[in-house]
């Protein structure tokens, strides 16, 4: 072997030894950190639906093996209705959900335990099982009753979303501010919604302000005696989405002590997105649909191909990442995944398994172990303490 083959030899040593220490130094951090997930849809997705999450499914991104695979200790399996339900049905849906959970905590008492406080979540991880949390996603599943809200309390919610996609009667979201603002009867939170979070800060409920309007998340700061939530949302100015944080609202909620975590959905971090889904409708599709179809509409009838061609580099995962802990400083972001919520996710985050690229991509990037902690779970368990004091 000549000379400079040696040292070629030697690099690629040194690079591979380089490597896996690195990955060795991942799957440890990973392992030992307390992997905290705010937002996770699989009640709707699959329990309802029947399906049993107790076991391994070959459909979703979510059931407790998986969980477990991916090292997730705390998962907030988020309570969800879309606007269809409301007075007389809506809170009644909450229920069954939260029903359906605590069927699944049942049958897998060795697996999974209901999680309400910090102490209980430590508690349960020590015994090496997942601790559920449970948030409500969107407020008009309280049907404008404070007596709904304490009841949802109660049986475990920690968070409420104050809209989702819809606006309620008291709170403005996103969708309805940016895109139907003539059929607002009135924009951001009125008297009942302040009185909302009064009681939610009263009660120690995380107030939520994913899906909400600019103008009900500023009412809020002004209204809150407790940090804020914004548990699946992304970066506007990186990818401009109604869902997504202006650079405003992402200082505010630093200000306010809160947190806000990261979705994993592609439409909410790659910029590119909608305009991928407009050009292989063409291509794919539009030759024999004549229906004038939305982004969702048009993104379901896409063949599985092309869908893959739309999901993102992980990389732009933590360009939004990177972006909330320089506006808003590393003790104020966390993940919300948004699994079984969402139809496209960065290439490599396949399901609940892959949450140690999370550890990976951070590591790579230059955080230290302190700070991964943090943005794992951390920052939302001294969220969750916030709400107690």
């Amino acid at each position: 072997m000549g000379f400079s083959m040696k040292i070629v030899v030697v690099c690629l040593a040194s690079i591979l030894w380089d490597i896996a220490i690195y990955a060795q130094d991942a799957t440890e951090i990973h392992r030992s950190a307390i992997v905290f997930d705010a937002h996770n849809d699989v009640l709707y997705q699959s329990v309802m639906r029947g399906k049993d999450i107790g076991k391994r499914m070959n459909t979703g991104h979510t059931d407790l093996p998986r969980i477990k695979e991916g090292g997730i200790d705390v998962q907030v399996f988020a309570v969800w209705c879309n606007e269809k339900y409301g007075k007389g049905t809506a809170f009644a849906q909450a229920n069954a959900q939260i029903d359906g959970l605590m069927k699944v905590i049942r049958e897998y008492p060795d697996d999974i335990a209901l999680a309400t406080d910090v102490a209980r979540i430590r508690q349960i991880i020590e015994q090496e099982k997942i601790a559920a949390v449970i948030g409500v996603e969107g407020g008009h599943m309280i049907e404008d009753r404070i007596d709904y809200l304490d009841s949802l309390f109660r049986r475990g919610a920690r968070y409420l979303t104050l809209t989702w996609n819809n606006s309620v009667d008291w709170a403005t979201s996103a969708t309805d501010e940016t895109r139907n603002p003539s059929k607002l009867r009135h924009k951001g939170l009125n008297d009942f919604g302040r009185q909302v979070v009064h009681r939610m800060n009263d009660l120690g409920m995380m107030v939520d302000l994913s899906h909400v309007g600019r103008q009900t998340f500023f009412d809020v700061m002004e209204t809150t005696s407790k940090p804020v939530l914004v548990s699946h949302s992304n970066a506007y100015a990186l990818m401009a989405h109604a869902r997504n944080l202006h650079d405003d609202q992402i200082k505010a909620v630093a200000e306010n002590g809160g947190v806000i975590c990261l979705n994993f959905y592609s439409g909410f971090l790659d910029p590119a997105h909608y305009g991928k889904i407009n050009r292989l409708y063409e291509k794919h599709v539009a030759a024999t649909d004549s229906v004038k179809r939305s982004s969702s509409a048009k993104y379901n009838l896409l063949p599985p191909a092309a869908k893959e061609q739309l999901r993102p580099s992980l990389s732009l995962l933590f360009d939004h990442i990177d972006y909330m802990v320089k506006l808003a400083g590393i003790d104020h972001v966390g993940i919300g995944s948004d699994f079984d919520g969402i139809t496209s996710t960065p290439k490599g985050l396949d399901d609940c398994r892959d949450f140690p690229k999370i550890t990976a991509g951070l590591l790579q990037r230059g955080y230290s172990e302190v700070d991964i902690r943090k943005i794992l779970g951390e920052n939302m368990l001294r969220l969750m303490e916030a709400q107690e004091e």
